[in-house]
């Protein structure tokens, strides 16, 4: 029987997580030197850098539930080097700003593991890259196009395969081709954040669970147990951004949803010559991520109900089982060996969309407001460069990263209700149809219906 919702696999496969207790909520009215909304990845990163650099610093994290509820616990473990926005950076700043964004990221893969150890984290990580694979002719055409961009942006250790090198790596059903990057690891993204916040309390960062905030203003973070006040709040919310008041159309909360299966027998691997740890994405329109998890697991997901009206969100990851037939369906589909494996969990969770996708980072001197995020589910890895670049714009230090393409860039707001239900909807529709066709007729070429919601959406 599939566990569905529970907060995710990861959450009911770290032992610890289940008997760990609550850190205390905040009780009354509090000052800080600088207040961070959120526990998820960008804001304990964002903490981390900021006693690390300045241990004096009065540091306070105020999260709604537990560190690692939201994203940070549910995702799908890819901690690469993709970062949402990064063409748009390319045409509004040229190419040499947006490589160096591009740069910044590939090191952020090593910056990652390296704390990890550092701190003697153990989020299962194992580097083995990231295959992004081709299963039709139209595929192929983007996969080469992709391909051809990440050389050009300075991704020289990139390999482009063929159908027969690509099976060789994974044997993949109606694989074409395939692009490998090595800038990708597995991780288990839950032991991932809680590590953090337990490297963060050793720091001396004070940590708030179980503290909705309801409000941000300058210079002040307001909840129903009391007011954090400091010349620094920084929101760091990603995809319940919209819960808090004002941020309705800020960024749009997109759900993704995932499955694990039971764990799969050695010779079986063999078989799927899936014998590392390669993260796995394809190049459809409505696409997919997988890992092959520490204990032998595959881990997809994909985008199921994309949308809930009024940006609302879910409370414990609970999937549709719609959603779940279709995830088994398009693993079933990828490697027909597995068909009629156990599928033992699935959930969801909610990333955060800016309107023109574009990953940001911000601070206003004059309020001393902040924010990161609108990864669009990259965020594993961006989490952490946009914590040290957010450590760079509180220190008020001018540096590599305080001159990146993505600091301060401000976007327009998500169109009101009932539009905005209407137009994702009508998108994933448009996205789900297109590869439909591309499948049924092996035409090579992107067809014009998932062209003009690319346009429509900002996505590329």
């Amino acid at each position: 029987m599939t566990t569905n919702g529970g907060i995710s696999f990861w959450y009911a496969t770290d032992r610890t997580a289940p008997t760990t207790p609550p850190r205390p909520p905040l009780t009354a009215d509090a000052t800080a030197d600088v207040v961070i909304v959120g526990g998820g990845y960008t804001g304990l990163w964002t903490a981390y850098y900021l006693k690390t650099a300045a241990p004096d610093l009065r540091v306070t994290v105020l999260e709604q539930k537990f560190c690692g509820y939201g994203a940070s616990g549910r995702n799908g473990g890819w901690l690469y080097n993709g970062i949402a926005g990064r063409d748009r950076y390319a045409a509004l700043h040229g190419h040499q700003a947006a490589q160096r964004l591009q740069q910044a990221m590939n090191g952020t893969v090593t910056e990652v593991i390296d704390v990890a150890a550092k701190e003697g984290i153990d989020a299962d990580i194992q580097r083995g890259g990231v295959l992004e694979v081709a299963r039709t002719p139209a595929q192929l055409t983007r996969l080469k196009a992709f391909h051809a961009t990440e050389l050009a942006f300075g991704e020289t250790d990139r390999e482009l395969h063929d159908a027969a090198a690509t099976r060789a790596r994974i044997d993949i059903a109606d694989a074409v081709g395939s692009s490998w990057s090595p800038h990708g690891a597995r991780i288990h993204p839950l032991k991932l954040a809680r590590g953090l916040a337990a490297a963060c309390e050793r720091l001396g960062v004070v940590i708030h669970e179980s503290t909705p905030v309801t409000e941000i203003a300058p210079r002040k973070a307001v909840t129903p147990y009391g007011t954090v006040r400091a010349p620094h709040v920084l929101r760091c919310t990603e995809g319940f951004t919209a819960a808090l008041k004002g941020h309705k159309r800020a960024w749009l909360p997109m759900n993704s949803s995932m499955i694990v299966t039971a764990p799969i027998p050695e010779s079986t691997w063999q078989r799927l010559a899936w014998s590392d740890s390669a993260l796995l994405g394809d190049m459809a329109h409505a696409y997919m991520y997988a890992q092959r998890t520490a204990d032998g697991r595959i881990a997809i997901g994909g985008r199921g109900v994309p949308y809930r009206f009024g940006s609302r969100t879910d409370n414990d990851g609970r999937t549709r089982p719609a959603t779940i037939d279709s995830l088994r369906d398009l693993l079933f589909s990828f490697f027909p060996l597995l068909t009629g494996t156990e599928i033992t969990h699935a959930w969801s969770g909610v990333l955060g969309v800016p309107r023109d996708w574009c990953a940001t980072v911000t601070l206003d001197p004059a309020t001393g407001l902040g924010w990161a995020g609108g990864y669009v589910g990259s965020g594993v890895a961006t989490a952490n460069l946009a914590g040290r670049t957010l450590r760079d714009l509180v220190l008020g230090d001018t540096t590599e990263l305080t001159s990146l393409p993505w600091v301060n860039h401000r976007v327009r707001r998500w169109e009101p209700e009932p539009f905005r239900w209407l137009g994702v909807q009508a998108l994933y529709a448009a996205y789900r149809q297109a590869d439909r066709h591309e499948t049924a007729t092996h035409t090579p070429d992107t067809t014009p219906l998932a062209r003009l919601a690319n346009r429509i959406s900002g996505r590329h």
